[in-house]
């Protein structure tokens, strides 16, 4: 399995999948964001690659799970008789997979099925480079915080806005609590520290008046998605794209509604393999 470089600090893309799944589980956590290009899966196929990495974790927006797999969500922007067929704006602002939950995601999985023929490119941002080159005083700082999260985005919490997070109904929020997780986070499987979701559901700072915290995070979501923490990915028919939620941020962009999009999604706990 040879690997390209995406981006001289993070991201690679691999010429085939290698039937020994250690080579691809290592290197996947040493590029944060591993891509294979042109794979034809089925979707139990799909389903099986994911369970290597981890348990799956059904996303709560349930609506829209794949009728053979719930594992799998599907991601569209086509309507069919003047339904939507999936879930249309996933994340279209930086955070990270299943922050809101107490065991958060490891990896996330997405398939290409139909790429529209502008945009719709995923955005990555490395939180392993953010946190390494914060001043010492502010490492210091954060040593011991920890951070309230809950599902939404804290920049934008507007339902009938397009970047607010994917709306619940009645009996989906109520699946939903309040959970915490450490702002600098050891990542369970590389050991190294990250800032870990400063953007998206983090909405609070255990034991820090609210106006503060939110001037906290929003501070390092401005430090942690700088242009040169970045990486724009974009996606070909059949693309398999996998990436770290614990030393990533990352975002959707906006599609023309017209454009038709569908990938299929499977997001992994952090539980299992190691």
């Amino acid at each position: 399995m040879r690997l390209r470089k995406l981006t001289e600090g993070f991201g690679a893309e691999a010429d085939q999948i290698s039937p020994d799944f250690r080579e691809v589980w290592d290197a996947f956590f040493a590029s944060q964001v591993l891509v294979f290009r042109s794979q034809r899966f089925s979707p139990s196929q799909f389903l099986r690659f994911a369970q290597q990495f981890g348990r799956p974790e059904p996303h709560v927006i349930d609506q829209f799970h794949h009728p053979e797999h719930a594992d799998i969500l599907i991601l569209s922007n086509v309507q069919k008789d003047g339904q939507p067929v999936g879930l249309a704006d996933a994340g279209t602002y930086f955070h990270t997979d299943y922050s809101y939950l107490e065991i958060p995601a490891r990896a996330t999985l997405l398939y290409s099925i139909e790429v529209p023929k502008k945009g719709g490119d995923t955005l990555f941002a490395n939180q392993y480079a953010a946190y390494d080159d914060l001043p010492q005083s502010k490492k210091k700082q954060l040593e011991n915080l920890v951070a309230l999260h809950h599902y939404g985005n804290r920049d934008e919490q507007d339902k009938r806005s397009r970047t607010v997070a994917s709306v619940l109904n009645e009996d989906q929020e109520k699946k939903m609590a309040w959970v915490r997780h450490p702002i600098v986070r050891r990542h369970p499987v590389t050991g190294r520290k990250a800032l870990y979701s400063v953007s998206g559901s983090s909405f609070r700072v255990g034991g820090m008046p609210d106006d503060e915290a939110v001037d906290l995070l929003d501070e390092l979501k401005r430090h942690a998605t700088q242009q040169k923490y970045q990486l724009r990915l974009k996606y070909g028919v059949g693309d398999i794209v996998i990436w770290d939620n614990a030393s990533l941020l990352h975002s959707a962009t906006l599609t023309d509604p017209a454009d038709p999009r569908t990938l299929w999604r499977i997001t992994v706990k952090e539980e299992g393999r190691t």
